[in-house]
């Protein structure tokens, strides 16, 4: 195809290799989330030729594969290319889907969205504001950037969605089987915050009242968790927190702010 981007690493790409542990389906949660977020799936159907980049799939690239097949859903003509940094993870394609060597610079490519997870979760909290802003400079105009973490399982998960203004909201999701609190998330914060639930921070005050409100709505426990949580994110609401409605019923907990709700306090030595 004429005008086609092809990856273009550089010598040295940017980033330092992770752990690269993953799993068929870890990431089933944020990509069901993409799958339906209105602003996400705007952006990919306005774009002329759609391009995601996965980047840092890990060991396997299932969790790659995976993602191509649910956005074709939304976008079926959607070009995904997955990018890892460790030259020894870079498979051939298969599927429709490329892979290439890659890091923060994004090999090059121009890409409508990107998906970092469990990337960032494994570097300093200093270095999360230089390689947001890498990426970010990366990205198509109009791009989207979800950095995210969750568990082995991907029972628990949560993600900060970016454009190139800077991080837009912050969104946990889970099992509502396996979660006995919504505070249960904070281990699984992306890095940008998980140093941050400290009393004082607003993710911390979230975290608190969202346990309170869970704690609150204990007598639907009867009806499940997630006619539970729908009572408890009701109560967030009635106290001024703004926690984003969701119209369709909701197969996973989830709970979504905007980044303004959650965003660290300046310390001193910042």
């Amino acid at each position: 195809m004429a005008g086609r981007a092809e990856p273009r690493p550089l010598a040295k790409p940017i980033g330092t290799i992770t752990r690269g542990t993953t799993g068929i389906n870890r990431l089933r949660r944020s990509d069901r989330w993409l799958m339906h977020d209105r602003l996400v799936t705007d952006r990919l159907l306005a774009a002329a030729t759609p391009l995601v980049v996965d980047l840092g799939y890990g060991a396997m690239p299932v969790t790659t594969l995976e993602l191509a097949a649910r956005l074709r859903r939304v976008r079926p003509d959607v070009r995904v290319v997955g990018l890892e940094i460790d030259p020894e993870r870079v498979v051939p394609g298969r599927d429709g889907v490329e892979f290439a060597r890659g890091g923060f610079e994004l090999a090059g490519l121009r890409p409508n969205l990107v998906r970092a997870f469990n990337v960032l979760r494994q570097y300093p909290e200093s270095a999360v504001g230089g390689a947001w802003s890498t990426i970010l400079s990366g990205l198509a105009p109009d791009g989207l950037l979800v950095d995210g973490t969750c568990d082995e399982l991907g029972r628990r998960c949560a993600w900060v969605l970016l454009d190139r203004t800077g991080p837009l909201s912050l969104t946990l999701a889970w099992d509502p089987f396996d979660v006995e609190k919504p505070s249960d998330l904070a281990e699984r914060l992306p890095k940008a915050l998980i140093h941050r639930n400290i009393p004082g921070e607003p993710i911390h005050a979230l975290l608190t009242a969202a346990d309170r409100a869970w704690s609150y709505s204990a007598p639907l426990a009867v009806f499940g968790p997630r006619v539970r949580w729908r009572q408890a994110a009701e109560l967030l609401r009635q106290e001024g927190f703004p926690i984003r409605a969701y119209r369709t019923r909701q197969r996973d907990c989830v709970l979504s702010v905007p980044w303004a709700a959650v965003a660290p306090l300046p310390r001193d030595d910042e």
